[in-house]
């Protein structure tokens, strides 16, 4: 089977993606992080990047089901906060810190609200919320700092990026926004992004303890709201998105 290749070309000057250098954080996590790791990741045979981009020359887990059971990935991203609690940022002192494009993000997020507001889509609970977000968000954005000690967090721990293998063996794809934070960010985006509402016990409970779930909870969700806003008004998903925000209410 051939092997999975993944190009970048440099991101455009004032992008979330140069912002954050995104590529650059990928390239060197499987140079540097991904043979410690000690969780699966895909095998890496390349690794490049230059002023053309990045090239990532990765073992194709294409054949395993995307998405895990939301308390095995629950489970796996605990051991990997466990294992890095207070060292990622001290071993990798490149890895991105809280904080960084939050301005991006906040100036994006109050730019789309009166686009997504207007969507009939949304429920009630969720526009309210969502509402209150406005202006708010570089203050959301910095309480995550006290959701918890920093440890290594994937950063996007969403369905599409795990991969589950026959035997049951799950793997994380997808590392360009691998940073140092409080595991719990981890938790709250994989469920506000993926996990149906009925299931987040299940994966609460296989993370063990989570104080700062709440803290870290409203930045997820306004992710959540962002990428609601990517799919078309009426969609499955973001049916999915509206029901999953509203849960995050409740829960808040």
């Amino acid at each position: 089977m051939a092997n999975y290749i993944k190009r970048r070309l440099p991101a455009a000057a004032g992008s979330i993606a140069a912002e954050l250098r995104m590529a650059e954080a990928e390239v060197r996590f499987y140079r540097e992080v991904a043979p410690e790791i000690g969780v699966r990741v895909p095998e890496c045979y390349r690794a490049e990047l230059d002023d053309e981009g990045s090239l990532l020359e990765l073992e194709d887990l294409s054949t395993w089901r995307q998405g895990a059971d939301p308390g095995a990935a629950a489970t796996l991203l605990r051991s990997m906060h466990d294992r890095w609690v207070d060292r990622a940022h001290v071993r990798w002192p490149w890895l991105r810190p809280i904080g960084a494009g939050d301005e991006l993000v906040a100036r994006l997020y109050d730019d789309t609200w009166p686009k997504l507001a207007a969507r009939s889509d949304l429920s009630a609970p969720v526009r309210e919320f969502g509402a209150r977000l406005v202006g708010k968000v570089l203050q959301v954005e910095a309480r995550v700092l006290e959701a918890g000690p920093l440890t290594l967090v994937h950063g996007d721990a969403s369905a599409p990026n795990l991969r589950t293998a026959p035997d049951g063996e799950i793997a994380l794809l997808d590392w360009e926004d691998v940073s140092a934070a409080p595991g719990v960010i981890d938790l709250t985006w994989h469920l506000v992004s993926s996990v149906p509402p009925a299931q987040w016990a299940e994966a609460l409970a296989a993370y063990g303890p989570s104080d700062g779930l709440r803290t870290a909870l409203p930045s997820s969700m306004v992710q959540g709201y962002l990428s609601m806003a990517d799919w078309p008004e009426g969609s499955e998903e973001a049916a999915a998105f509206n029901e999953r925000l509203a849960a995050g209410v409740a829960m808040l």
